[in-house]
């Protein structure tokens, strides 16, 4: 889970649902990038962050969804 990602959402009084629509992708999959299982591209990390107020970068730092870990067995 991005517990940060969350901390950082509560923070600025937003539900995922108002992250989502500003960011222009669906609720779920919002849900999803903040609970880890999916990893945003590039274009949409950077909307997310915009919205939020953060680096976009801080989504590709030394983590990768649990998807993504069972596929290549790494641990990031």
């Amino acid at each position: 889970m991005r517990t940060w990602l969350k901390d950082k959402r509560i923070d600025i009084h937003l539900t995922q649902d108002e992250v989502a629509k500003q960011s222009g992708i669906s609720r779920s999959f919002y849900t999803h990038i903040e609970n880890g299982t999916k990893t945003p591209s590039v274009q949409v990390a950077k909307r997310i962050a915009k919205v939020l107020g953060f680096n976009w970068t801080y989504f590709f730092d030394k983590e990768c969804s649990y998807k993504e870990r069972n596929k290549t067995k790494e641990v990031c």
